[in-house]
């Protein structure tokens, strides 16, 4: 079990992450609307703006994601932290004031620079957690996710039916407020002795994911693990685009319907994961995971009515038993004075996949939805989405016979 001041320590990370989550989902719902402002244009037009600056996010958080989680290895995890909010907290006011579309390229990538909350959170997980508690514990990090859903997109939904640029204003304000909270009251969770010397060829994006090769139970699962982060960017940065083309939703149902994902997710991650994991084990709680969210990826593909929408969340977020037991299954085959090294890896890995996914779901959107010759089918992204998991639950078949 986690010692007291380890569980004090869980509790101030979980309230960290809730408020950044908050400030991620408040502009979602929005967002489309804003590029499409901002370009003089419609939501189509708008989908390829939006995989650029997901594009623009990533590129860099692919390139200074192992520099952060090595130097959280080196310094701790609170400074580094520290500096990511302030980055995010100044990315969402260039959102906020654009004046051009470029504008939102500017704060991306400067987000993209200093987006390591959720690498260094995962280390600082890893660091008070015993083994075996690991997998239920990175679960926090979806429930912090889930419950920021219930009230980030909600409160972005309402505020952008007065004008587009105020979630970002809210945003911002909870960034900041979250670096401040963090720097009065998150407390250090790497001592000293388990620090290591900084490593300048650790730190390149292609050493870390190098680096995940020296452990055969890793590499495997970590190919499935890229492989569901491109599939889920089709529900990431396809959602709203995909509601306000095909179902003509405002922003306020789309902030509800985020809100709906963020409980179900919170559900699963904090209860749901805590009695099946267990239960069945990590690898059967795996695949089976990745198999949940390929049935829901399909339904989402082919719903005809707004309420099939809602209802097919169900399926999709029960998925999310894969993603701590595919986090808890690695970390305990790591050292724990690699564990930042290991999760920087890992956001290398979603960086990576974050550069291409959000590029080839938006345009095959953007491709399907506008007049052509061949045919229309918004759902696309949906489908090439459960093709990547069914890809993925093969891959992590196939490591668990060979480890």
């Amino acid at each position: 079990m986690i010692q007291p001041k380890g569980q004090a320590a869980l509790g101030f990370i979980f309230v960290t992450l809730l408020v950044d989550v908050m400030g991620f989902g408040i502009i979602i719902p929005v967002l489309p609307q804003l590029i499409a402002h901002l370009i003089h244009g419609n939501i189509n037009q708008a989908a390829p703006y939006a995989g650029g600056l997901a594009f623009a996010y990533a590129f860099m958080q692919f390139f200074f994601s192992p520099v952060i989680g090595n130097l959280s290895d080196k310094f701790g995890r609170r400074p580094v932290l520290l500096s990511s909010l302030l980055g995010f907290g100044i990315d969402y006011l260039f959102l906020a004031f654009a004046p051009t579309v470029w504008w939102l390229f500017a704060g991306r990538i400067i987000a993209g620079i200093t987006g390591a909350s959720f690498t260094t959170a995962s280390a600082y997980i890893a660091d008070i957690s015993t083994p075996e508690k690991r997998a239920a514990n990175f679960g926090l990090v979806g429930v912090a996710f889930g419950i920021g859903f219930i009230i980030g997109p909600v409160i972005g939904g309402i505020l952008g039916g007065y004008d587009t640029r105020y979630p970002f204003l809210a945003a911002a304000a909870l960034a900041l407020l979250n670096a401040a909270y963090g720097y009065f009251i998150l407390p250090e969770s790497l001592s000293k002795e388990h620090r290591r010397p900084l490593d300048i060829k650790r730190c390149s994006p292609w050493g870390s994911l190098i680096q995940l090769s020296k452990y055969k139970a890793v590499i495997g699962l970590a190919l499935s693990l890229f492989l569901v982060y491109i599939a889920v960017q089709s529900v990431q940065s396809v959602w709203s685009f995909y509601t306000i083309e095909k179902f003509h939703w405002s922003t306020a149902t789309i902030g509800w319907s985020l809100g709906v994902v963020g409980v179900l997710v919170a559900v699963v991650q904090g209860g749901l994961i805590r009695i099946v994991i267990p239960k069945i084990g990590q690898e059967r709680s795996i695949w089976i995971g990745l198999l949940l969210y390929s049935i829901g990826l399909i339904l989402f593909a082919f719903a005809s009515k707004s309420w099939m929408m809602f209802a097919f969340l169900i399926p999709y977020c029960a998925g999310g038993i894969a993603g701590p037991a595919l986090q808890g299954y690695m970390s305990n085959n790591v050292p724990a004075n690699e564990q930042g090294e290991l999760q920087g890896g890992l956001t290398g890995l979603m960086s990576l996949s974050a550069i291409f996914g959000p590029l080839l779901m938006l345009w095959s959107f953007h491709y399907f939805t506008k007049p052509n010759p061949f045919f229309q089918f918004a759902g696309a992204p949906f489908v090439i989405g459960a093709v990547l998991m069914l890809l993925s639950t093969l891959l992590a078949i196939r490591s668990f016979k060979r480890n």
